[in-house]
């Protein structure tokens, strides 16, 4: 397990069907090594911060795998690093090998897994058509959000450590599943709503879904 490239980007202002956006969708490969925040990658920021950035999703990882994928599905669009806008193009790790409270070592930083990436319009504008976020949702090709936990550097090439997984085996692709197929899971949604290493956001989401059964 390996970091392939590490990309950041500062917002920046689009036309988007005659309106003005700010978004910090747009990364780009960096060299050398970059430091580690707790909100954020060096050069890195986020436009929105209503649903974009702060701790619990101060990096986006995207598996290069997927691109493997959406370049065989999607041949017409051009598909590289930092293009679904994440921060680690990673190989090696995929949402299904990926737990919320999974802890990992990526450079000199310590790191925990906590929910998927779930797309906004702006994916779909950085994609130049409305229609991919439907697309994105339905393949479910999503990557995953990491906590920092310890500070430090990274850079391309380095590996991803495993350090410690988390015993209860809440993938973040259940995670995703649960909130865009199976929403009748009520054994899935009571799990998550459990798990303390889940946002409070997705936990308040998922006792609301159950509650809403039990009515």
């Amino acid at each position: 397990m390996r970091v392939l490239s590490v990309n950041v980007g500062l917002p920046r202002e689009v036309m988007w069907r005659g309106k003005s956006i700010t978004t910090g969708i747009y990364k780009e490969p960096v060299a050398g090594r970059v430091p580690l925040r707790t909100l954020n990658l060096g050069g890195d920021r986020q436009a929105d911060l209503r649903v974009h950035g702060g701790p619990e999703k101060a990096v986006y990882a995207y598996p290069a795998e997927f691109y493997e994928l959406w370049s065989r599905e999607r041949p017409e669009l051009d598909f590289g690093p930092g293009v679904f806008g994440e921060n680690l193009t990673t190989e090696g790790l995929v949402d299904d090998d990926v737990s919320v409270g999974d802890r990992f070592r990526i450079g000199t930083a310590e790191l925990l897994a906590t929910q998927p990436r779930l797309p906004c319009f702006k994916l779909g504008m950085k994609m130049g058509r409305n229609e991919f976020v439907l697309e994105f949702l339905e393949r479910g090709l999503f990557g995953f959000y990491l906590a920092v936990i310890r500070e430090g550097d990274v850079a391309a090439g380095d590996p991803i450590v495993e350090l410690e997984r988390d015993p209860r085996g809440l993938r973040v692709a259940d995670v995703a599943r649960l909130f865009t197929q199976d929403r009748d899971d009520l054994e899935g949604m009571r799990r998550a709503a459990a798990h303390d290493a889940l946002p409070a956001g997705w936990r308040d989401y998922f006792r609301r879904r159950v509650e809403a059964f039990a009515a």
